[in-house]
């Protein structure tokens, strides 16, 4: 049984853990491993912390938490990061669960409560940007009801462009 809460201080390293063991499980042979592998829970602590100490306005930071409170999983969402961001449009900057626990449901737990968080906004859809060869989360977001919407952006990672498509769902 796990359950989700709004994350506190105490939870930045375990989140930061889960973060950057995440990307090296999802990205290996997506992005390019030069960068997979300068990634570090430390560096990441810190940026988290900053984060954390100075939050954005409307970004809200949940945990999945299992019955011995361990934290297993992590989302952060907001207001729409666009050219022309739109007030009803929530995004889903990010949405990691412990790579071992993957397929378990956690991750699918976390992702209702963000749009169950997204409707006290109040959001009437959500965004997200997914990798466009990160096959396995597209299908996670399809099943639960995104549709790519045509967008397209690339990222640069160690002077690697990578594409990313846009996923939008109704609330």
């Amino acid at each position: 049984m796990v359950t989700v809460r709004k994350m506190t201080e105490a939870d930045i390293a375990a989140v930061s853990a889960i973060r950057v063991t995440g990307w090296k499980a999802a990205y290996a042979g997506i992005l390019p491993r030069s960068y997979l592998e300068g990634m570090t829970v430390e560096a990441d602590t810190r940026r988290r912390r900053q984060h954390f100490e100075r939050p954005k306005n409307g970004t809200t930071d949940l945990v999945t938490v299992d019955a011995g409170g361990g934290v297993v999983g992590w989302a952060c969402l907001g207001p729409c990061r666009g050219a022309r961001p739109s007030t009803t449009t929530g995004e889903l900057y990010a949405l990691y669960v412990q790579p071992s626990l993957i397929g378990s449901g956690i991750g699918r737990t976390l992702l209702d409560a963000v749009h169950a968080r997204a409707l006290g906004h109040p959001f009437d859809d959500m965004m997200l940007w997914v990798l466009t060869d990160n096959t396995p989360a597209r299908r996670f977001y399809e099943r639960a009801g995104y549709l790519a919407d045509g967008a397209v952006q690339a990222d640069e990672y160690d002077g690697v462009s990578v594409p990313e498509l846009r996923y939008r769902r109704a609330l």
